[in-house]
């Protein structure tokens, strides 16, 4: 009994220290939440804003795309097409190296998504501890003041959370569909000066 009351009372002396790193990160990540808010609503607005039809009558190319990478990647392949021997490798090289930086950049919202709810969790059952434990002692002013923190950051948490998991799946959807345009894009330049790779078109495979 005496091993495991000393146990109980570790456990609680690191569960209560854990409060203020946890309001902390959850302060931390709501600051960034609303940056990446900010920055998706400015990246949907330029896409808007800056799509355009791409034509190539010889080619018979005709897409409109939203995205200054899917830009940048076609007046690359128009530049090659103007040199007589097209390396086929340096194309798909390009295009995969441009999918992978693509998708690597959704790695943080990933993350946002399921740490920002953990945190909240945390953060809603450490004050619910000392909490209980202020309210076998009668003082309710403590338990008010734990429950509070431990309605607050459950909401900015699961807050959080929502808010990149919409953000996540709105810009995986763009990340795809422009991705999808370049490969449209590398494999009608390569079919137009007789240039195929095997299996029929570029590959975009990535680890």
């Amino acid at each position: 009994m005496k091993i495991i009351g000393i146990l109980t009372a570790f456990i609680y002396s690191v569960s209560s220290a854990l409060l203020l790193p946890v309001l902390l990160l959850l302060s931390a990540l709501a600051v960034i939440t609303l940056y990446q808010l900010g920055g998706f609503c400015s990246e949907y607005v330029m896409r808007k804003r800056t799509s355009h039809e791409i034509e190539r009558q010889d080619m018979d190319i005709k897409i409109t795309i939203f995205s200054p990478i899917v830009q940048i990647f076609w007046n690359y392949l128009a530049k090659c097409t103007q040199e007589k021997n097209i390396q086929m490798n340096k194309i798909e090289y390009l295009l995969q190296e441009k999918a992978w930086h693509m998708r690597k950049s959704l790695d943080f919202l990933g993350v946002l998504v399921r740490v920002g709810p953990m945190l909240g969790l945390m953060g809603t059952l450490i004050p619910m501890g000392t909490g209980l434990a202020a309210l076998s002692q009668g003082d309710l002013g403590r338990l008010s003041s734990d429950l509070v923190i431990a309605f607050t950051t459950t909401v900015v948490g699961l807050a959080e959370g929502g808010i990149a998991y919409a953000i996540l799946s709105i810009r995986r959807r763009w990340v795809e569909f422009d991705i999808m345009q370049m490969e449209y894009l590398a494999d009608e330049i390569l079919c137009h000066n007789g240039v195929s790779s095997q299996g029929g078109g570029i590959s975009h495979g990535i680890p």
